[in-house]
């Protein structure tokens, strides 16, 4: 999507490339920067290049591809590396092929990868199988940039044979391949390089980032509406600038609404690191990195660029994706698309019955949840019994979870977690990384029954419930996304995270982080349809403690 008509733009031109700021002007025709004169000009505007996000699922916004790019070229994003992991756990290549047709509707520049684990583990129950045939026959596509996360880290170190083929068959079409391996250091992740793994995203300290950077792994640094790693990662900024980028990973629409990576630079600005790295960070490094087609103010590039009057507030003026003009003044230009919803969903009705756990011991395994983590821990608590049943303890914050199978009626497993806070009512979604089966916390059985049935009858969703207090955002595309407009499903986001924390919860970011409680890859106790999980050994657990 082409803009055809000529036209000219002067100001200060940021040159990531050769690391200089300039005055002149650019000329696009057909899309293209036919011509860049450097000549004095007056206009007290900067032209940079437009921002990329290195790592992200669309999905985790609520939004399908063409809503989220509405929403993310306000903030001067033109491009995204997008692991379609989330649909398809739920739909497998359908849902990927889905996600690159939506893409394509809009003037944006989304670059998908074939997911390199579905299902994430055997440990869960998802909608669909990837194999390594999938996945040769995915990277076989032009528009398939690369093999997404390799988050099966003990299969690369073992050697085992179906990971071994997924990462074959990207070197054999020289694809990039991308890491996840949280808390991978010393001879470990020696290896997992060598295994041709180019990035990781999920390094939570500088020690775990520099073993990663040593071994020749690049660092995306992520910061997302949950998992915020900007602050402790920030140095890398001065020491690594060429061996790191920036990503979301996973970003609510609430919060697309209001920033993008244009925030991660900002905020690297204040700090005092220098424009010229920084930029090459958002632009120069994953552009290069992935071998995107997307420009970078030079002759011959396609027009993608941003303009803003002051680089350290990176307010965006206007967005250009291909010579078109796709924001201007807060306001998007890219229209909406009709999309018909697919999804797979079976789910049965949940009972209260079916709620019940028999005390067999005074102490439980509980759950961890730390605001702004994908990491949980796991503690010993003593088990609030009535009538021979362990229920939720709101005085001490251990609440009742559960995870229930989406694909085939099913009965839930069920566990306790700390660390929400909520003092009354329920919270459930269909959004649980990385399967997406229902997910649900609360503080009584009556509520957490009424939260997860709602979204049984919508076949998706996320869903609150206090009494007689109902709310629900359907998600009809995969139980994953609304195919609605982006800003109205924003500000439905807003307000059901507003009234969840007025149950008590103080998580930044509750049903993220609820959807993570399930994301088994991720140490160290999760759980999943299939019972509470031990994330560090990689085996089912017992809840019940002697």
């Amino acid at each position: 999507m082409k803009s055809k008509e000529p036209f000219a733009i002067s100001g200060n031109i940021v040159d990531v490339i050769n690391k200089r700021i300039y005055k002149g002007t650019i000329h696009v025709e057909n899309g293209t920067i036919k011509t860049i004169k450097e000549e004095d000009v007056t206009e007290d505007q900067y032209l940079l290049p437009g921002l990329v996000d290195a790592h992200v699922h669309i999905e985790s916004s609520m939004l399908i591809p063409s809503e989220f790019a509405r929403l993310a070229v306000l903030h001067g994003t033109v491009a995204t590396v997008s692991d379609p992991h989330e649909i398809a756990n739920v739909l497998g290549k359908e849902g990927i092929e889905f996600m690159i047709n939506n893409g394509n509707k809009v003037p944006f520049k989304f670059y998908f990868g074939a997911s390199s684990c579905v299902p994430a583990t055997p440990f869960e129950t998802s909608g669909a199988v990837l194999s390594a045939d999938d996945v040769d026959q995915l990277l076989q596509k032009n528009n398939v940039k690369y093999l997404a996360e390799m988050m099966n880290f003990p299969g690369v170190l073992s050697g085992d044979e179906e990971v071994t083929k997924k990462l074959e068959a990207a070197r054999k079409y020289g694809k990039v391949i991308d890491g996840h391996a949280p808390g991978l250091k010393g001879e470990d992740v020696k290896k997992y390089a060598e295994a041709g793994i180019s990035t990781d995203h999920e390094s939570s300290t500088l020690e775990e980032a520099n073993d990663k950077l040593k071994a020749g792994i690049k660092i995306q640094i992520r910061e997302g509406s949950a998992a915020k790693n900007f602050e402790a990662l920030a140095p890398l900024i001065q020491s690594h600038p060429d061996q790191i980028m920036f990503c979301s990973d996973d970003k609510h629409p609430d919060d697309l609404v209001q920033r993008h990576i244009n925030d991660l630079v900002r905020r690297a600005l204040k700090m005092g690191y220098d424009p010229l790295t920084v930029l090459r960070i958002a632009t120069y490094n994953p552009i290069k990195h992935y071998g995107l087609e997307v420009g970078m103010v030079q002759e011959g590039d396609p027009a993608d660029f941003i303009v803003t009057d002051d680089l350290n507030l990176m307010k965006i003026k206007q967005t250009y994706i291909n010579g078109k003009k796709v924001a201007e003044n807060g306001k998007t230009k890219i229209c909406s698309v009709d999309e018909k919803p697919l999804n797979t969903f079976h789910a049965r009705k949940l009972e209260k019955a079916d709620l019940k756990v028999p005390a067999q011991s005074e102490t439980i395994l509980v759950q961890k949840a730390f605001d702004g983590e994908l990491l949980t821990d796991k503690l010993k608590a003593k088990a609030k019994i009535e009538n021979g049943q362990v229920i939720s303890d709101t005085g001490r914050d251990v609440l009742k979870i559960l995870v229930m199978n989406r694909y085939q009626p099913s009965k839930p497993a069920i566990g306790f977690v700390n660390g929400f806070g909520l003092q009354k009512g329920a919270i459930a979604s269909t959004v649980a990384h990385d399967s997406h089966n229902i997910i649900a916390v609360g503080t009584n059985d009556d509520d957490l029954v009424k939260a997860v049935n709602m979204l049984v009858d919508k076949k998706g969703g996320v869903s609150l419930v206090n009494n007689d207090e109902k709310m629900i955002i359907p998600l009809p595309v995969a139980g994953l996304m609304s195919e609605n407009d982006g800003f109205l499903v924003a500000e439905r986001y807003e307000i059901i995270d507003k009234k969840t924390k007025e149950l008590g919860t103080k998580l930044t970011s509750p049903y993220m982080t609820l959807s993570f409680m399930a994301l088994l890859v991720i140490p160290s106790l999760k759980i999943s349809d299939k019972g509470l999980f031990d994330g560090t050994r990689f085996e089912f657990v017992d809840m019940f403690q002697n």
